[in-house]
């Protein structure tokens, strides 16, 4: 019968911290907005507490582009297959920073782009500030024409300049291409091939 108590309280005292964990989930619900999804190197799709989602684009830096139609998948240029690794390797950090913190992200926004989408420095739970780590890891570059409303600029700037004094990432890749130039050419290459199918 001792036996038989003994294990009856354990079962009430296990139950009660089970309950009492819960209640505090719900009386304190946990910090930042959780992602939803990865969309690549510096772009996410986050759930607000409302449950209501939205894309935030990373402040200060531009990441590498990823293959997103299955032509680029597909697609043997060199330029198109150097981009993409690169980006992808961007992308996969990013994941492993955010699953290493629940998937939940603080925002400071600092503006808003002409997609709707929400421009933000993006720190996990723990704190980690996921623009800094992309850049000291060579897989990101600053984009400077948007320098000026990035709150943490010097933060921005050293861990590039660490980077790229050490060779690191996309630092150490001579073919690389630089974001904004790789877009550029793609878009004046697909303007090219839609006027030649018009004639």
């Amino acid at each position: 019968m001792n036996k038989l108590v003994k294990q009856g309280l354990v079962w009430l005292g296990a139950a009660t911290i089970a309950v009492s964990l819960i209640a505090c989930d719900s009386l304190f619900p946990p910090q930042g907005d959780l992602v939803e999804r990865v969309s690549d190197g510096d772009t996410l799709i986050l759930k607000s507490a409302d449950g209501k989602k939205f894309t935030v684009r990373f402040a200060c830096i531009d990441a590498p582009e990823i293959a997103h139609s299955q032509t680029e998948k597909k697609s043997k240029i060199t330029q198109d297959v150097n981009q993409f690794v690169w980006g992808m390797k961007a992308k996969t950090r990013i994941e492993e920073l955010i699953k290493q913190t629940d998937n939940r992200v603080k925002l400071n926004i600092t503006d808003s782009d002409r997609y709707g989408r929400k421009v933000a420095e993006v720190r996990s739970k723990d704190g980690t500030f996921l623009q800094e780590v992309l850049l000291k890891e060579g897989l990101a570059k600053v984009y400077r024409p948007y320098l000026s409303k990035c709150p943490s600029r010097d933060i921005i700037q050293q861990a590039e300049a660490q980077a790229q004094k050490q060779r690191i990432g996309i630092w150490s890749d001579r073919k690389f291409i630089d974001p904004w130039d790789y877009r550029k050419a793609n878009n004046s290459h697909r303007m090219k091939r839609t006027t030649d199918l018009k004639y």
